[in-house]
């Protein structure tokens, strides 16, 4: 058995607490949730950029169910005990839905692009059959990439007497309290990071370089306003999520990682929705007609 070492060792501190991520986890499912209704029931937003969109808040909910229902849990029991097998499967579904996410972020990227640069060829290229088959090649990356590091924990061991420093199973935190040595994982973690992660970024960025010169060049100042809105949502999402996993995973000064694993595994499946919701002019409008319609 394992030891989280938690929020706060305050007493006075834990109902707070377990208030608080209850409020975030809820406001995550809620928001996540309406988005996913609204791009289901609007047929005005049953198009490709929507269609990942509402996969992007499904990775969300589901990304933060891995992580927060456990501290709430240790939070109002004051149970701190993880096994090791729980562990490494906490971690197997985070890798799984940041490496799924990544991708997806990727994709979003390449379907701005073909809106924006090729808007004549946005239906043949973004088609229906073609968008199922991105998102089945995002969730399949997602299902191998964490293979090969929840392989390698399976054959460490660890020291019991050495406490998680953080409050869910992370990978960097759990290689810290290993009696084994770690050198493969943390080359592995280095090694995807580059290759995968920086390949990915990559794929992520570049198609912007075209698309801001191809938004330059609109005569019209609303649908250039527009095609900047929806960019700028997405390239947000795109900074705070590598940012926050940059910082977690590949800052060696980075001794306790609590504040970044609550940002990217707590806040960020929250603030994604938000942010694409509060720029989003149809969104606000699908969310008015719904709202009438509740009326």
């Amino acid at each position: 058995m394992l030891v989280l070492y938690g929020l706060s060792d305050l007493p006075s501190l834990q109902l707070p607490l377990f208030l608080v991520f209850l409020l975030v986890y809820l406001m995550t499912l809620t928001v996540n949730l309406l988005i996913v209704l609204l791009i289901y029931t609007d047929s005005h937003l049953q198009t490709p950029m929507y269609f990942f969109l509402g996969t992007l808040a499904c990775l969300d909910m589901s990304s933060s169910s891995v992580t927060t229902p456990r501290i709430l849990c240790d939070l109002y029991t004051q149970n701190r005990l993880i096994s090791i097998q729980a562990c490494i499967n906490q971690i197997y579904f985070i890798f799984f839905f940041i490496a799924s996410e990544i991708v997806l972020l990727a994709v979003m990227s390449y379907d701005r692009y073909v809106a924006i640069c090729h808007p004549l060829h946005y239906i043949q290229i973004m088609h229906w059959k073609n968008c199922v088959l991105l998102v089945s090649v995002t969730l399949t990356f997602g299902l191998i990439f964490p293979l090969p590091h929840t392989l390698l924990l399976l054959n460490l061991t660890f020291c019991s007497s050495k406490p998680l420093q953080s409050f869910f199973c992370d990978l960097p935190q759990l290689l810290q309290v290993s009696c084994s040595d770690t050198f493969f994982n943390l080359l592995l973690i280095f090694f995807c990071g580059v290759l995968f992660g920086g390949g990915i970024l990559f794929l992520t960025f570049y198609p912007y370089s075209i698309i801001l010169n191809t938004i330059m060049k609109i005569p019209s100042k609303g649908i250039r306003s527009k095609a900047f809105s929806t960019c700028s949502s997405h390239l947000t999402v795109v900074f705070i999520f590598y940012g926050t996993i940059f910082f977690n995973y590949f800052d060696p000064n980075a001794k306790d990682s609590r504040a970044d694993s609550v940002f990217y595994a707590v806040l960020t499946p929250l603030l994604n929705p938000l942010i694409y919701s509060l720029r989003n002019q149809d969104l606000k409008k699908s969310l008015t007609r719904f709202i009438h319609q509740l009326k």
